[in-house]
C-alpha cells in the first residue's frame, strides 16, 4: 500500500512541476496573486477591517458578494452530475470528474472569502464543536457551515476514489461511487438552498425577505458555474488531448438556456412584486437600478447584468448560435458578467442600502478588498490547476500503478474517463 502511495505521490509531483511555457507562465501568475493578495491580507490583519469600505451601514461587501456567487459555481456540479447518473448519458459521464474539480474548487475559495470576511481567523474557533458554540440547528450560519463542509468531503471523496481506482487500471467501485455521486444532487441543493435562507431569513432586510431567493440562486448558479465549464472543457480538449465530445458541450450548453430562462422569469417577478406594489420597501429596488436621494446607485452594473443575461438567453435558445463554439463562449461570458453581477454587488449592496434607519451608505470596495479577494481567487485557480494536472494523466492513463516483480494485478479492463 505505502508503495502504490509513494508512485501516486511521485507521478503526481512529476506531472504538477513539469509542462509546456503557458503553465508555467501561467502557475507563476497565479503565484503572484496569491503573493499579493496575501501582502494585502497581512495589512488587513494588521490594521483592522477598517482598510475595507465595510461599515456597520454594510457590514457584507464584496468578499460575501463572491462567496455566494462562488457557492453558485460549486453547486454546478449537478448539471453535469444528473445527466450522467441519472439518465446514464454518456459523453458526460466521461467528464463528470471536471465539475466535481471545479466545486472542489470553487468551496475552497468559498471558506478564503469567509475567512477574510471574519478579520479574525481565529474566530472559527467559536463555531467549531467541543472548542465554540455551533448553535446548531437553530443558527442558519450553522448549517451553512455544515454542508459546505459536508459538500467539500463528499467531492473530495468522489474524486480521490476514481483517480485511485484509475490509477490501478480498475474501474471506480459502483457501490461507492454512485450512492456519493446522488447524494451529491441533494447536497448541491442545499448548499445554495443554505446560503439563499441567510439572506431571505433577516426580516428587517425586505429586499432579500423573499420565499423565491433560494429557487433563484439555483436557477443563476445553474447557468454561471456550467458557463465556466463549457469554456474550461474547451480549453482541456485543446490544450491536454482530452476527447470530449461536441455533443457533451452542446447537451451542458441547452440545460444551461432552460436555467437562464427561469433565473429571468424569476427577476421578472421580483420586479413586478417591488413595482406593481410600491410599498417603501421599493426603496431598495430603486437603489439598485435608478439610484436614490442623490446617491447614484448601481444601476450601471444592474442594467448591464440584466441585458447580458437577455443576449445570452437567446444565444442559447437557438440552436444555430447555442451550436456554434464562438456565439457558444460569448453568451458564456455574458452569463458569467451577468451572474456575477446579479449575485455580487446586485444582491448584497442594495439589501443594506439603504440600512434600516434609512441612512445610504454608498460602498465601493477598496484597493485592498481588490487585492485581497484576487489573491483568493489566486488560490483556487491554483487549486484547480494542481488538480487537474494529476486528474488528466491518470485519465489519459500516463500516471498508473507500477507493480514490483512478481506481483500480480487483478485483471479488470477500464476505459480511462476523465
Amino acid at each position: 500500500m505505502l508503495n502504490k502511495l509513494f508512485q501516486f505521490i511521485k507521478g503526481a509531483v512529476h506531472h504538477i512541476t513539469h509542462g509546456g511555457r503557458v503553465y508555467y507562465m501561467w502557475v507563476a501568475f497565479l503565484l503572484l496573486l496569491i503573493a499579493w493578495g496575501g501582502y494585502g491580507y497581512s495589512n488587513q490583519f494588521r490594521e483592522g477591517l477598517i482598510v475595507t469600505s465595510m461599515r456597520d451601514q454594510v457590514m457584507w461587501g464584496f468578499y460575501i458578494g463572491n462567496f455566494t456567487f462562488l457557492v453558485g459555481v460549486a453547486a454546478a456540479a449537478v448539471v453535469l452530475v444528473i445527466p450522467a447518473y441519472i439518465y446514464h448519458w454518456g459523453p458526460i459521464y466521461e467528464i463528470v470528474i471536471i465539475g466535481e474539480l471545479l466545486a472542489i474548487s470553487a468551496i475552497i475559495m468559498c471558506l478564503g472569502f469567509v475567512s477574510v470576511d471574519i478579520g479574525r481567523p481565529d474566530r472559527f474557533t467559536h463555531i467549531m464543536p467541543l472548542i465554540g458554540s455551533l448553535n446548531w440547528p437553530r443558527s442558519m450560519l450553522a448549517w451553512d457551515v455544515l454542508v459546505l463542509n459536508m459538500y467539500l468531503i463528499l467531492n473530495v471523496s468522489i474524486v480521490s476514489h476514481i483517480l485511485w481506482r484509475a490509477f490501478h487500471g480498475r474501474e471506480p467501485s459502483k457501490g461507492f461511487v454512485v450512492p456519493l455521486v446522488l447524494f451529491s444532487i441533494p447536497a448541491a441543493v442545499s448548499i445554495h438552498s443554505v446560503t439563499a435562507f441567510l439572506y431571505s431569513g433577516l426580516g428587517g432586510r425586505p429586499f432579500w425577505n423573499d420565499a423565491i431567493l433560494a429557487p433563484r440562486f439555483l436557477a443563476s448558479a445553474f447557468c454561471s458555474g456550467p458557463a465556466i465549464i463549457l469554456i474550461l472543457l474547451q480549453i482541456l480538449r485543446k490544450t491536454a488531448g482530452l476527447n470530449i465530445k461536441d455533443a457533451a458541450i452542446q447537451k451542458i450548453a441547452e440545460l444551461m438556456a432552460y436555467a437562464i430562462a427561469i433565473n429571468l422569469f424569476f427577476l421578472g417577478a421580483e420586479l413586478f412584486k417591488e413595482y406593481y406594489s410600491d410599498t417603501n420597501h421599493i426603496t431598495h429596488a430603486q437603489y439598485l437600478y435608478f439610484g436614490l436621494k442623490g446617491a447614484t446607485g448601481l444601476g450601471i452594473y444592474a442594467w448591464t447584468s440584466v441585458a447580458a443575461n437577455v443576449v445570452a438567453l437567446v444565444l442559447f435558445l437557438v440552436p444555430a448560435t447555442r451550436n456554434n463554439f464562438f456565439t457558444l463562449n460569448v453568451g458564456c461570458v455574458l452569463l458569467y458578467v451577468g451572474v456575477y453581477i446579479e449575485k455580487g454587488i446586485g444582491l448584497v449592496i442594495p439589501g443594506l442600502t439603504p440600512d434600516t434607519l434609512g441612512e445610504i451608505y454608498e460602498y465601493v470596495p477598496t484597493r485592498h478588498e481588490m487585492q485581497v479577494a484576487a489573491g483568493v481567487f489566486g488560490l483556487g485557480f491554483l487549486a484547480f490547476t494542481v488538480m487537474i494536472k494529476v486528474a488528466i494523466p491518470v485519465a489519459l492513463g500516463k500516471l498508473t500503478y507500477k507493480p514490483r516483480d512478481g506481483e500480480v494485478l487483478p485483471a479488470e479492463p477500464v476505459e480511462h474517463a476523465v
